[in-house]
């Protein structure tokens, strides 16, 4: 069983009371960090995800878009996914963005989104709608009801990719990564050989790659004290 060092809370969204699990740095202070789920929903994964960036400094918070629902297979993770209201998504993400702003733990006027596949695409889309968020960092994103108009985006965006997902195969990310420099916004995106979708997450052995997992964290957290300084 995983060991968490953070705590549940929840914040309101829209008249409705929405879990999440915060954890802050040992020094106290840091800068703001969204952390949004895969399509496995708000797992212990996530939770550990967000402790480690309170181990490296920063405010982590996971909002709980599932409202307390899990899986544990990818079938009845799709059917999750596919099933959650984009537009209550973005209500509760925005949310979430004024709830860890709130926090007296954070530092800065603007905090950080990191998603993770289905929440990747979501950090990019939250990004869109909510100047507060000035930095989007991109893992693999994919979710085919979430379009972000990218236009609106005001942060920086950092893309990270495998070379052989297949479900956001390298010409997708290349693609992404053309369409934000067309709208003139800033812009890097990593694809990482010889790995596979999901080759952050440490419960799925299958895909897990330690070595391209450490690299890309350290890209990850550089590129957020860089721009939330």
């Amino acid at each position: 069983m995983t060991v968490t060092t953070g705590r549940e809370m929840q914040f309101e969204s829209g008249g409705e009371r929405v879990r999440g699990y915060l954890a802050a740095p040992d020094a106290g202070r840091g800068p703001g960090v969204l952390v949004i789920q895969e399509w496995w929903g708000l797992v212990d994964h996530i939770r550990s995800l967000c402790d480690r960036l309170a181990r490296d400094g920063f405010v982590a918070l996971a909002p709980d878009l599932y409202r307390g629902e899990t899986a544990s297979d990818p079938d009845a993770a799709g059917r999750l996914m596919m099933g959650l209201e984009i537009p209550r998504a973005a209500r509760d993400l925005d949310a979430a963005v004024t709830a860890l702003l709130s926090e007296s733990s954070v530092t800065g006027a603007k905090v950080g989104a990191v998603g993770f596949c289905m929440g990747g695409q979501l950090a990019l889309y939250a990004a869109t709608r909510n100047p507060k968020i000035g930095a989007v960092v991109d893992f693999y994103g994919v979710h085919p009801n979430v379009k972000p108009d990218l236009a609106k985006l005001e942060g920086a965006v950092l893309g990270i990719f495998a070379e052989r997902d297949e479900f956001v195969p390298p010409e997708a990310a290349r693609k992404l990564e053309a369409d934000l420099r067309a709208a003139g916004k800033r812009v890097q995106c990593t694809i990482y050989p010889g790995v596979d979708h999901a080759f952050m997450n440490d419960t799925r052995p299958d895909v897990y790659s330690a070595e391209t997992a450490a690299r890309a964290w350290a890209e990850m957290t550089s590129f957020l004290r860089a721009e939330l300084a």
